[in-house]
């Protein structure tokens, strides 16, 4: 995809309430070119929409061997996905510039990008600024550890709305609602619906999808993209299942309009 294409491409979707399919890759995760071929076969195959990639951590330098992997196996975007202001790769197609609005931790507001805008400005990766929320999911997790922040509440679908509206007003391009990767819940229903009733962009979920029933009641509550990363690397099945899912909503909206 060209460059300055990919919000273009996902905005068009959601006008038309097109449902996306990502796959979330953690290069840490990934120990063979074989796994990671396997991978991108099975993601072209189920017409995957976008590749994230990335993680909490970064102890491998798997990042830049995973982009051009995924450049050379497939024509679906790499998109990046960073823990922190180290994990950018130039050959990937786009960079969600997480601001996590969810917490109060400067760093993660404003800091590291800070310290990374003059090379991302010029880059030809597109940026697409990213209110990114993290939502309790029943345990700690590495995201919110790493952060140094406190999750909102999954009970509290209201605090979750007023956030994603200011990251709106503030000027984000994206609202992602994430459980944090090997979340036990999903984010629930009611919070993705009152979220997505309250802005007018474009609203991704991730976190807890471990079965095609919580891939559909997250789409059917008004996510425009799902996420599925941890629950692939246990099930690689449920990439097929997660996208016959999408695939399923999006033709029957067709036949209905």
């Amino acid at each position: 995809m060209n460059n300055k294409e990919l919000y273009k491409d996902l905005t068009d979707k959601v006008n038309k309430r097109i449902k996306s399919f990502a796959v979330l890759i953690d290069p840490d995760k990934i120990d063979s070119s074989a796994k990671l071929n396997q991978l991108i076969m099975m993601a072209v195959e189920n017409k995957v929409d976008y590749f994230f990639i990335g993680g909490s951590l970064m102890m491998h330098q798997n990042l830049s061997w995973v982009v051009s992997a995924i450049k050379e196996g497939s024509n679906i975007p790499a998109i990046l996905f960073p823990g922190n202001n180290l994990q950018l790769d130039p050959h990937a197609d786009g960079l969600l510039l997480l601001s996590l609005i969810s917490g109060r931790n400067p760093e993660l507001l404003i800091g590291q990008h800070v310290l990374v805008a003059p090379v991302l400005k010029k880059s030809k990766i597109e940026i697409i600024s990213t209110g990114y929320m993290l939502i309790h999911s029943g345990k700690p997790t590495a995201a919110g550890y790493m952060s140094h922040s406190q999750p909102i509440p999954s009970d509290k679908p209201d605090i979750a709305a007023s956030t994603a509206m200011a990251g709106e007003l503030l000027g984000q391009k994206v609202i992602y609602l994430d459980g944090g990767s090997g979340a036990e819940k999903p984010i629930p229903p009611r919070m993705i619906k009152m979220v997505k009733k309250s802005i007018e962009i474009p609203l991704i979920v991730g976190g807890g999808i471990t079965n095609k029933e919580k891939a559909l009641q997250c789409i059917e509550s008004g996510a425009d993209v799902v996420v599925v990363g941890n629950g692939i690397e246990k099930n690689p099945g449920l990439m097929t299942e997660v996208a016959n899912i999408v695939e399923r909503y999006n033709h029957s909206l067709n036949v209905h309009n």
